[in-house]
């Protein structure tokens, strides 16, 4: 296995298009890595620089301590795993998984092992499985089947580019655990690929976070969900995303309070050093939706830390419920039990858990603390 590094990576489409911006990245050998954000953050264009499949324009890439700038895709010791599959449709699964290797002139006893082995990982080899074409197949074991054909040539490095895109919801959640696990036991370095912050949150070892080609955060899943450096990062991590409530900081008889119309909250004593500089000044508040509780549930319902809010819409969840709420010139929602019983337009006592507050420049959007 093997670190891969990326300095001041940056990649143009002629004059007006910059996908990637000075990149700094590494990933250390052995880690699973997700590099996660919206369509057209340049996420899949880091990737692709990294397997040598599309071309740098500024930077310099390092694979096992090796810079490999110039050295085509065919010759860095990675192997890709697509989100079509690339497949061969007249190719056996047997034979998708040896192509790789009959190109670089493996000897016969060595395929036949390597695939061997990569379909017993991946459960490939009930009944005549590596007889079938990939027609025969469903999408999870399409997608099983190129996740072998990568596996079987034993490289430094994976590479995913949203490998679970194109299957259906609890196909998903299985495949996650399926790679989970072949991570846990391949013990090698992957980079995975992916717009679904769950997929990123439930698989990484660390996440980079990008927007318009340009690194966000880069943290393990705890520490991005507790301490988003940003807006963005805040607002794209977790479901349902974090509220933001618009509104002034005020200081009373030694108290910091966020205030807006209809709100009044007050801040731990902790926060003071940080938010008196934003005193008389606007902030937007971060909460995540379960860190909001109606108070017939809540624990502590101080009254400092409780506002009147009226339901907009209430979203059964199963063993949960979504409660959207309005107060004042601010709209949030709640994540509370199935025990809850609120109905539209009715006005409740909403609590918040003032620990777990966020606070944000509103110009910058950078994290106050």
């Amino acid at each position: 296995m093997a670190d891969v590094v990326l300095k001041n990576v940056s990649k143009s489409y002629g004059d007006r298009v910059q996908a990637v911006k000075s990149v700094d990245l590494e990933v250390r050998d052995k880690e699973f890595v997700v590099l996660v954000g919206p369509s057209g953050c340049g996420k899949s264009t880091t990737l692709r620089m990294v397997a040598g499949l599309e071309e740098i324009s500024e930077g310099e890439i390092y694979i096992d301590k090796q810079i490999v700038n110039d050295i085509p895709a065919k010759n860095r010791d990675i192997a890709m795993v697509f989100q079509n599959y690339a497949l061969y449709p007249h190719m056996s699964v047997y034979e998708n998984l040896a192509f790789g290797l009959k190109l670089r002139r493996y000897p016969k006893k060595e395929i036949d092992r390597r695939v061997r082995e990569a379909a017993e990982i991946l459960g490939l080899c009930k009944g005549d499985m590596l007889s079938r074409k990939p027609k025969e197949l469903s999408g999870g074991e399409r997608q099983r089947v190129a996740v072998g054909r990568a596996i079987v040539r034993k490289p430094k490095v994976f590479l995913f580019d949203e490998p679970l895109s194109n299957l259906d919801a609890k196909l998903r959640v299985q495949m996650r655990m399926e790679l989970q696990k072949l991570h846990n036991r391949l013990q090698c370095t992957m980079i995975y690929v992916t717009h679904d912050q769950v997929e990123a949150l439930t698989l990484g070892d660390r996440i980079v976070v990008m927007r318009d080609g340009l690194i966000q955060q880069v943290a393990d899943p705890v520490n991005l969900y507790e301490s988003p450096s940003n807006k963005f990062v805040a607002g794209f991590i977790g479901s349902p995303p974090m509220n933001f409530l618009k509104g002034t900081i005020l200081s009373e008889n030694g108290s910091y309070f966020f205030y807006d119309r209809g709100i009044k909250l007050r801040l731990l004593p902790q926060h003071h050093s940080k938010i008196s500089a934003y005193r008389n000044k606007s902030v937007v508040f971060g909460i995540r939706p379960e860190d909001i509780y109606d108070k017939i549930f809540a624990q502590d319902a101080r009254p400092e830390f409780t506002i009147t809010a009226t339901v907009d819409m209430v979203e059964p969840m199963g063993s949960e419920i979504y409660i959207y709420l309005n107060a004042g010139n601010n709209s949030f929602v709640a994540r509370v039990s199935n025990q809850d019983t609120a109905t539209v337009n009715q006005d409740l006592q909403m609590v918040f858990d003032m620990s777990k507050a966020h606070f944000f420049d509103p110009e910058s959007e950078e994290a106050i603390f």
